[in-house]
């Protein structure tokens, strides 16, 4: 059983250590979301994409290790987390610290990412609306005013100035 919870702990911690380089990754997509690089923030992207699945394969190593101790705990078919392995461990105290405290960092890291996270959608959101209002603004400089030019019916023709510039023939 020693052994198993050395493994979680080990993969725990291992997986502190990814959210902990996404979350300095994060911090350079922020800058280049900011500072308009998407050279940076493609690399960024690719290199975050690599950790989110050294992140999946972790998790799928840490159900696996979850599995097995169930298993020696004779609580087959059931799957138990991070936390019910800690209410087990009662009788053996330096175990369940040193799960706590991985757990926690683990949690800790995590919510660190998710808030990053949130804060550079935000940023990616309002980059966005910058460029639908560049482009907007950009279309609103080629198109020229509507005229006051009506039919016999008293409605309006709905022709435009021509861009041009200054029309010298009226």
């Amino acid at each position: 059983m020693a052994s198993l919870v050395e493994d979680l702990l080990n993969i725990l911690q291992t997986e502190r250590n990814t959210y902990d380089q996404l979350y300095d990754l994060a911090q350079k997509e922020r800058e280049a979301i900011i500072d308009r690089k998407l050279e940076l923030l493609e690399e960024t992207v690719a290199k975050e994409q690599e950790l989110g699945s050294e992140l999946k394969n972790l998790e799928n190593a840490r159900v696996k290790g979850l599995r097995s101790m169930a298993i020696v705990l004779g609580k087959d078919g059931q799957d138990l987390t991070v936390s019910q392995i800690i209410d087990l461990l009662d009788r053996q105290p330096e175990e369940q610290k040193m799960l706590t405290e991985a757990k926690e960092a683990l949690v800790e890291s995590a919510n660190r990412m998710q808030f990053m996270n949130q804060q550079n959608q935000v940023l990616l959101q309002q980059a966005m609306e910058m460029v639908d209002f560049d482009l907007t603004l950009f279309r609103s400089l080629r198109q020229a005013p509507e005229t006051a030019n009506y039919n016999r019916s008293a409605y309006s023709t709905g022709d435009f100035l021509p861009s041009g510039g200054f029309d010298a023939k009226q």
